[in-house]
């Protein structure tokens, strides 16, 4: 009879854990699967994700099969993912762009610049900097440099250094060898020579632009 005692008991244990078990082993792995959850989740958008991250670039860009553009880069972000492709030069953009017979004909640097693929627009900010073949430095916060229609313009102030004047304003346009432009509203013309002028004169101010904010 205590032999039947004890059996009915072991019994009645090993169905309490089998009890345990089945309720507890769900448990268990939803907790040790949630912060798997988490971290997936937070990729959800590819569009807010690089598909390609590059340091230290140094390429060259053909044009009709003839090589046009030299660009120079601490940093390049490419994200063909989102709506409108671009790619996006966080740590600034040197950009040396020659002619047909590979001689340069226009410098171009910013201190951030996005490259919108579809619209063939490139757009350069904070401290951009162009010199011509005609020794002619352009200092402003913000240029655009549409591929297609090859023209570079801006609605911000503008300041130009030539050999014999410097010449400020708000907003131009002009080609892509920056040789033949047009500003929109002169505020000033000053017969100087460029040796002459300040180095910390020509500073442009810009403030930073937020990854949100970019916009073709």
């Amino acid at each position: 009879m205590a032999k039947k005692e004890n059996t009915d008991r072991w019994f009645i244990c090993i169905s309490r854990l089998w009890v345990v078990a089945f309720v507890a082993f769900p448990l268990l792995w939803s907790a040790c699967s949630g912060p798997k959850n988490e971290v997936v989740k937070g990729f959800e958008d590819a569009a807010e994700v690089p598909t390609l991250r590059t340091l230290d670039v140094m390429t060259l860009i053909s044009d009709s099969g003839v090589t046009r553009y030299r660009i120079n880069a601490p940093e390049w972000l490419m994200y063909e993912n989102a709506q409108e492709p671009y790619w996006y030069f966080p740590r600034g953009l040197h950009v040396e762009k020659f002619d047909s017979v590979f001689a340069t004909e226009a410098l171009i640097q910013g201190d951030t610049a996005i490259y919108f693929k579809n619209k063939q627009l490139w757009r350069l900010d904070r401290n951009v900097r162009i010199e011509n073949t005609k020794e002619e430095v352009f200092l402003t916060s913000q240029i655009f440099w549409d591929q297609r229609k090859r023209e570079i313009y801006s609605d911000s102030f503008i300041h130009i250094e030539t050999p014999d004047e410097v010449i400020e304003g708000y907003g131009f346009t002009s080609n892509e060898q920056m040789t033949r432009y047009k500003i929109r509203r002169t505020s000033g013309i000053f017969p100087i020579k460029r040796d002459s002028v300040p180095p910390d004169s020509a500073k442009v101010d810009s403030v930073a632009i937020p990854k949100q904010a970019i916009k073709p």
